[in-house]
């Protein structure tokens, strides 16, 4: 059976960062939810978002968190954590700043979001990786992301295994 991710990301600033990930086709992600869609589902309240984050997790093996620069923290990111790790499924991240964004601009780093999160008596940073590509060009960026994503991933589920 194929392996399937879920990508959480802070919509409105990394949208188009997100989007060169997912179109690299490394590995099957959750279909982007159009700008429509997610306006809906927001109307809908905390019940409905949660209902909409259960449904896109659902028969996913993974939860790639795109780290953008106000990524860590968020409610819905945090929630979207937390319920693929209680879930079973392998948390990655993978930082996102470095590739240039519709108006071919970078931004800066964002904290790691997994710190915030615990994970008995220690933060999920402690177990879950972050990987911040090591290239300041957004095409070598894009590149290393491409290159080992596939491995990042199969990691994580490795290390998801093993609590």
């Amino acid at each position: 059976m194929a392996r399937k991710v879920f990508y959480s990301f802070h919509y409105a600033p990394d949208s188009s960062r997100a989007a060169q990930v997912r179109n690299m086709g490394v590995v099957e992600g959750n279909p982007a939810a159009s700008d429509n869609d997610w306006e809906t589902v927001k109307r809908g309240g905390d019940a409905a978002i949660e209902r909409w984050i259960d449904a896109q997790l659902n028969g996913k093996s993974c939860a790639i968190v795109l780290i953008g620069s106000a990524t860590a923290g968020r409610k819905w990111i945090n929630h979207e954590i937390v319920k693929a790790w209680n879930g079973g499924k392998g948390v990655v991240g993978v930082y996102i700043h470095g590739l240039k964004d519709l108006d071919q601009r970078q931004t800066t780093q964002g904290a790691n979001p997994f710190s915030s999160i615990t994970f008995g008596t220690t933060t999920l940073a402690s177990v879950v990786k972050a990987y911040n590509p090591p290239y300041v060009d957004s095409k070598q960026v894009y590149n290393y992301i491409s290159d080992n994503l596939a491995n990042w991933f199969e990691e994580a589920i490795t290390i998801r295994g093993k609590y």
